[in-house]
């Protein structure tokens, strides 16, 4: 029977004897939930867990594409596509998307992600020669202005190719490596990090009718299995992200249920990504029903998961999330500072 261990997360700069560092940043932990399926969860001291699961744990992220994971690191999204559920079409000139990367890294975004596609429920397959006529000119246009890292947004291996030769340097696949069977080896003979995502289902019919005996464990199956191929391709542990895939063949129910236990996922060892901002669960539970009214509950979704130890935030509101984080960093860490 497998055993799942979630850590429970504490923050604030006093920490007492028996606390552990989590994933090296600034959180922390005592105690550790011990997850059977079918079988009561019990709860131990964080010093009697297994040695491996105790090293993944609490070991440092390695820096990816030049970030360290010390604190929370901020994805702005750039999607230059027509029909993105949130800012479709406002970024498919260059010229246009180029001035949107910029501002986002002004704002304080550390990454920007590129994505051509839209991955919104009931999207359409884009063809690959579009996909890579919307990202590779926009992505050549960021690179050669601006030093920040810029991930593609894609699962297609050709798509992926065309971005990297354009100056991208990361791969953020929504499929989780399921989609189109060379983009990971291509990943691992070139040397990229990976952002390897849950969803089930495809967006055309992912929201169909989603369903999960315990979508918190599947979900952890799922990526666990996909972290161990890529590894065994060439890609190391140290290079990999993981994304629960919020929205991504879920219900409101699933995605509360990841989110609140979002910490499990610090066992594989990993930079977890969150990407719920705007997401429709926030209408749902706020009445917002314009998704750039749901700003606010997107700030509470990502500070709840900060405080989980999550490391990256993929997000449309850059400027008020960095403002949030900053807040946060103050409050958990006192940073104080005269006014």
């Amino acid at each position: 029977m497998s055993v799942y261990y979630r850590p429970l997360v504490q923050t604030g700069p006093v920490q007492p004897d028996n606390a552990l560092p989590l994933a090296g940043g600034a959180c922390w932990f005592t105690q550790v939930e011990v997850i059977r399926r079918a079988a009561p969860s019990r709860f131990i001291p964080a010093f009697d867990l297994p040695d491996e699961m105790h090293a993944l744990l609490t070991r440092a992220r390695a820096p990816i594409a030049g970030l360290s994971f010390d604190q929370a690191r901020i994805m702005g999204i750039l999607n230059v596509t027509p029909d993105s559920f949130t800012d479709g079409g406002e970024h498919n000139d260059p010229i246009a998307a180029l001035a949107h990367a910029r501002q986002m890294v002004v704002d304080g975004a550390d990454l920007i992600d590129v994505g051509g596609e839209s991955t919104r429920p009931g999207a359409k397959r884009v063809p690959i020669e579009t996909e890579i006529a919307r990202t590779a000119p926009v992505i050549r246009a960021i690179r050669s202005s601006m030093d920040s890292p810029i991930s593609i947004d894609t699962r297609k291996a050709e798509v992926a190719i065309a971005a990297h030769q354009a100056g991208a340097g990361l791969v953020n696949d929504v499929s989780g490596f399921t989609h189109d069977q060379a983009l990971a080896p291509y990943c691992a003979v070139n040397d990229l990090p990976v952002c390897v995502m849950h969803a089930q289902g495809d967006p055309e019919s992912m929201q169909d009718n989603p369903q999960y005996s315990d979508v918190l464990l599947e979900v952890y199956d799922f990526l666990a299995a996909q972290v161990n191929m890529l590894c065994d391709l060439g890609i190391p542990r140290a290079r990999i992200i993981v994304d629960p895939g919020i929205g991504f063949g879920k219900r409101m129910e699933h995605n509360l249920r990841l989110l609140s236990g979002i910490s499990l996922f610090h066992g594989l060892g990993c930079p977890i990504l969150l990407g719920a901002s705007r997401k429709g669960f926030i209408r749902t539970l706020s009445a917002a029903e314009g998704a750039r009214e749901r700003m606010p509950g997107s700030l509470a979704v990502a500070l709840a998961a900060v405080a989980q130890g999550v490391q990256i935030l993929r997000v449309h509101d850059v400027k008020e999330t960095g403002q949030a984080l900053a807040l946060w960093n103050a409050v958990t860490r006192e940073r104080h500072h005269d006014t």
